[in-house]
């Protein structure tokens, strides 16, 4: 990933509708979004020239959107096309997209009744999230004490951007100790995700991941599902306790950015990047590059 600023690049963003230069879509300081988080996005993925799930994304965006009771004042169809857009203008072949939407500044305080939904899209080259060498080994968890809230505390199946700082405390806390991400519970002590993906445990053969009631259900942990079943294995829905996670035989997660990432060590046990694990990267691959193939033969 480049280290430039974010805020001080060359391309284009899409703003409410129409394309600025990157370091000119700005928001102002008084702004809802960022003063009570009341915020919605997305992360997609952009494969050799073509986006992976695009409809996917803009349909949860929206439902997101809804939980939070905004309005998006956009079709999903502009949506979809400003994103297929933004790569275009952009150059972006191998990359990142990140559909925002937030209240705006027309209104200040706890209600936001008055406040119009704007809409950003901006896009940028990016090809792993983890270094291969990593990712190739395992990343390494930190069980952290933070948990995911309670279904009627939050809007936790939302993509809410306030939801996410209780995650940024956690990993900065496991990156402070060497660790590559965060193992978070929930609120009842069952195991629920990573700072930003869904887990998944393997053993005996078969795939187990927890129950998602009260975190988000990615789409990347739906298409390991699809992939699962079209391999012929047996994958599960079902609680799970810390202890049983630490006694898998593979322990993988799963999301838009960090794809499918085997994990080599939770705390101070060490897993090996099993068979399955490597199916399931390899079948991922397969899929987000799919086109290419079709192309060849096409």
């Amino acid at each position: 990933m480049s280290l430039l600023p974010y805020d001080d690049r060359d391309g284009l963003i899409w703003f409410d509708g129409a394309f600025v230069p990157w370091r000119d879509a700005k928001v102002h300081t008084i702004c809802h979004g960022l003063h009570y988080g009341s915020a919605v996005f997305e992360g997609v993925r952009m494969y050799k020239g073509k986006i992976f799930k695009l409809e996917e994304h803009t349909e949860r965006l929206f439902k997101s959107a809804e939980y939070l009771g905004m309005k998006i004042l956009f079709t999903p169809d502009e949506i979809n096309q400003a994103c297929i857009d933004a790569c275009a203008k952009n150059e972006v072949v191998d990359g990142y997209i990140r559909p925002i939407a937030w209240r705006g500044s027309e209104e200040m305080g706890i209600s936001a009744q008055r406040t119009q939904t704007h809409v950003a899209i901006a896009t940028w080259d990016w090809p792993s999230y983890f270094p291969k060498e990593i990712k190739e080994k395992g990343i390494a968890l930190k069980t952290t004490h933070w948990k995911k809230p309670a279904p009627d505390t939050a809007p936790c199946f939302s993509k809410a951007s306030g939801l996410y700082m209780v995650n940024t405390l956690a990993k900065h806390e496991a990156e402070a100790e060497g660790y590559q991400d965060v193992l978070m519970h929930d609120y009842r002590g069952y195991v629920a995700e990573s700072s930003g993906a869904n887990i998944f445990m393997v053993k005996g053969g078969v795939i187990y991941t927890p129950i998602a009631d009260c975190f988000l259900n990615g789409i990347t942990r739906a298409t390991v599902f699809e992939m699962a079943e079209a391999a012929g294995l047996t994958l599960k829905e079902v609680r799970i306790m810390p202890d049983e996670l630490l006694e898998a035989d593979e322990i993988f997660i799963t999301g838009t950015a960090v794809e499918v990432t085997p994990i080599g060590r939770i705390d101070k046990t060490l897993f090996n990047v099993g068979p399955i694990t490597q199916q399931m990267m390899a079948a991922y691959t397969e899929r987000t590059h799919a086109h290419e193939k079709e192309a060849a033969y096409a």
